[in-house]
């Protein structure tokens, strides 16, 4: 059964006239003949009965036109969608957001997604990486930008920059209003009091290797799970954190924070964008990661993502810029 055919018997049922639908088809009358012909052969039942007037459907083809607009219309709407496609984006997205990520990197990727794909609707959901990580399990989002994601068979994962982690104090900490700017290194973390987050979050992970590889014992004396939290108490002066300066540049702004770099060595975290493997044929996925890729790249290149960020989108070609003097901005 062809398209063409189902085409040619609408024609003829709606003009109830072999003669008339082929003049206006312009098709030879005996050509539609053998068309219906075969349709009939094919469905094991008469299409038309004839009268001296023209023809009038049977009940076999009555039911037979019923499907066939349907067919008709659904092919042609198929083709206006196709074409429509290539031209508008519609459906629905999810993206995770880590805390971390901060206004300043999440604004300019919502803003910048909205401006090109107006039609499509956009769900922002924030969490920790190791929530993210079962998010896109769930299917609950979609992709997610992630801190330090461990490889994983059901993911994608495309490192995009590497970020330097800054040791964050409150307002007028001696400690660090001594050093004068000067960077700290991992073994000084021995004597700090730590507010950190516990295992097995991605970022606890990175600090206990890089301990672990320098000798150094953490002084871990609260574990806390959010950055909002985590902010609140070393501001109260409860103890230091560790964290990425994006998480931390307007508090520092404000004059709320203070941080120091650590360096020889640095601790670095690796911001990533996650999918399943199982969407990697998804348009809109695909449409949003090119989205999040291009404006985390103008982010790190360009300067306005703050703190030592290294971009590593570029296939192995690394771009660097640094923000120094964590202590007086």
């Amino acid at each position: 059964m062809e398209i063409k055919e189902l085409r040619s018997f609408v024609h003829i049922a709606r003009v109830g006239s072999f003669s008339r639908a082929a003049a206006e088809l312009y098709v030879a009358q005996p050509a539609l003949s053998r068309q219906v012909a075969k349709l009939e052969e094919e469905l094991g039942t008469p299409l038309f009965v004839r009268h001296g007037r023209g023809v009038r459907l049977t009940s076999g083809g009555a039911q037979l036109l019923e499907r066939a607009e349907m067919i008709i219309n659904f092919v042609a709407q198929t083709g206006e969608q196709v074409r429509a496609s290539t031209d508008r984006l519609s459906g629905h997205i999810a993206l995770g957001l880590p805390p971390a990520v901060g206004v300043q990197v999440s604004v300019p990727i919502v803003e910048a997604f909205r401006e090109r794909w107006p039609a499509v609707g956009l769900h922002l959901r924030e969490g920790l990486s190791s929530s993210l990580q079962e998010w896109l399990l769930d299917r609950r989002v979609d992709l997610a930008i992630v801190y330090n994601q461990p490889p994983l068979e059901a993911f994608d994962v495309l490192p995009l920059c590497s970020e330097a982690m800054v040791v964050v104090g409150p307002p007028g900490d001696t400690v660090i209003e001594r050093r004068g700017g000067e960077p700290l290194r991992i073994r000084d973390l021995a004597d700090l009091p730590l507010l950190v987050p516990g295992f097995p979050h991605a970022t606890r992970r990175v600090l206990e290797q890089a301990a672990v590889q320098h000798g150094v014992h953490l002084r871990v004396v609260l574990e806390v799970e959010s950055v909002t939290l985590t902010k609140a108490l070393v501001r109260r002066g409860l103890g230091y954190s560790l964290l990425t300066y994006t998480a931390i540049q307007e508090d520092v702004a404000r004059g709320d924070l203070q941080a120091l770099p650590i360096e020889r060595p640095s601790i670095r975290s690796i911001v990533s964008l996650a999918t399943l493997r199982e969407q990697r044929a998804s348009r809109l996925v695909r449409t949003m990661s090119d989205v999040v890729r291009e404006n985390l790249r103008e982010l790190v290149v360009e300067g306005a993502w703050k703190g030592h960020t290294t971009w590593l989108g570029d296939g192995g070609h690394a771009t660097t810029r640094a923000t120094s003097g964590f202590a007086d901005e």
